[in-house]
């Protein structure tokens, strides 16, 4: 299980991660930031990349907010970062 901090940004050009700043992973997502719906998009691109079922990715922090914490079972910082095509854990880390 890895905690991944995120900053998102709905109704985007694509459905994307876009890199890391910070400390915080960033993603965007072309669904608007209305009942859910840019969550929901975050859970399935996330999952996609990672390969995991949409269940084993969840927010657990910041709901309504940009900045997020996701929650991914089934990958360790290392490989859900090589998953998530970004550099190595020694780069910069998400405090897992």
């Amino acid at each position: 299980m890895c905690e991944i901090a995120v900053r998102l940004t709905p109704r985007a050009r694509a459905n994307e991660i876009l890199g890391e700043r910070g400390g915080r992973l960033l993603v965007g997502v072309t669904a608007p930031a209305t009942q859910g719906r840019a969550n929901e998009a975050l859970c399935r691109l996330v999952a996609k990349r990672a390969r995991v079922g949409l269940r084993s990715v969840s927010v657990i922090r910041g709901e309504s907010r940009r900045e997020k914490v996701l929650r991914v079972e089934g990958h360790d910082e290392a490989s859900l970062r090589e998953a998530l095509g970004l550099p190595g854990p020694e780069a910069a880390s998400w405090g897992s």
